[in-house]
């Protein structure tokens, strides 16, 4: 019998190479043994026993981190991501028992928030405890979470807490086909007012849903709270103006929830909040706070504010009837729990479908 020591050796460093090239040697070495015939099912006894020698040497060089279920990772990651060369590091809390922090993403962004790195050479931003995450999810996810990650500088919690909101689907539901296409190759791009809605927004964070009863106020006071994990909800470019902002006119005082500005739209966002039905009256306010910002607060070099009416059940009917098609006023839902992933899939391929049938 040939022994696996004498059928599979890994190569000795040369002089000067870095931990990152050892590392990226040891992935290409694991991913060659399982490309070749030790496939087959004589083999995997041998493939076994090579694993446990090359994690049992890494671990010895190099310490922790080269368990056999961590190899298995490696190979996984190196087949994934074929034709790039790896040079990761793992998270702060993993190497150094501190909390996680974010790290600078090296991926350049166009003003419109797409990655401007063909995928194929795009770096690895991202530590490798995003990617063991990663290798999870089929490849059109994988591709969009990995890019939104980097141009955010998401955190493995982060990452996380929008995989499990359903983030990629929500985002799907509101674009045709070539839009989840771009989805997937691009990232969430923002140029259009379009581009920064979702249906439901997720509003998990602000421990409110073991409330009974809960005001508008106590939603708005729980935004601002936790509002760092608010604009991370809403999206790209988002900055945090002000709270019930007060403004007058002919003598009567208006105050608007929540003001906003994007910077990659150059515009105003307000966002009104409901905890009940949408009525017509709540898109007529909105409407009204919206005429009053275009012409009187925003500046020439601006683009149109935009209208949010955030609220717990919206009428579609309702609002198509009372707004004009080029209002510049959205309704959308909101829900203080994590959606059910199998759902928003479920709806999804459902909206594929339909898009279809109107194509045909």
């Amino acid at each position: 019998m040939v022994s696996a020591s004498s059928s599979f050796r890994l190569a000795e460093p040369r002089p000067g190479d870095s931990i990152s090239y050892k590392f990226t040697q040891t992935m290409r070495s694991v991913a060659a043994l399982w490309r070749k015939n030790r496939v087959a099912r004589t083999g995997r006894s041998m493939a076994k026993e090579v694993i446990r020698e090359l994690a049992a040497r890494l671990t010895t060089e190099f310490g922790n981190g080269f368990s056999k279920s961590n190899l298995e990772y490696m190979r996984r990651f190196y087949i994934a991501y074929p034709g790039r060369d790896p040079q990761i590091a793992q998270t702060v809390s993993g190497r150094f028992g501190e909390p996680e922090q974010r790290a600078p993403s090296r991926t350049a962004q166009t003003l419109s928030g797409r990655s401007v790195t063909p995928a194929a050479e795009q770096p690895f931003a991202l530590s490798w405890s995003h990617y063991v995450f990663l290798l999870g999810l089929n490849e059109q996810e994988r591709k969009f979470y990995e890019i939104e990650a980097t141009q955010q500088n998401w955190t493995l919690r982060d990452l996380k807490r929008q995989f499990n909101s359903g983030l990629y689907e929500r985002l799907a539901l509101s674009r045709n086909k070539k839009g989840i296409r771009e989805l997937a190759h691009q990232g969430h791009g923002v140029s259009r007012p379009q581009d920064i809605l979702k249906e439901p927004y997720v509003l998990e964070f602000l421990g409110l849903e073991s409330k009974a009863v809960y005001s508008e106020s106590d939603l708005e006071a729980a935004i601002v709270e936790n509002v760092q994990h608010f604009l991370l909800e809403l999206g790209k470019g988002f900055l945090f103006e002000a709270r019930q902002k007060r403004f007058t006119f002919d003598e009567e005082h208006f105050f608007i929830d929540l003001v906003l500005y994007n910077r990659l739209l150059k515009c105003y966002v307000l966002i009104d909040l409901k905890i009940g039905k949408l009525t017509h009256q709540d898109l007529g306010q909105m409407q009204m706070y919206v005429n009053y910002f275009d012409r009187f607060v925003k500046s020439d070099g601006e683009n149109s504010t935009i209208g949010i009416v955030m609220c717990k059940k919206k009428n579609t009917a309702l609002v198509e009837i009372t707004l004009p098609k080029d209002a510049n006023i959205h309704a959308r839902e909101y829900q203080l729990y994590l959606p059910s992933k199998e759902e928003l899939q479920r709806k999804l391929e459902e909206w594929i479908e339909e898009q279809v049938t109107e194509g045909e």
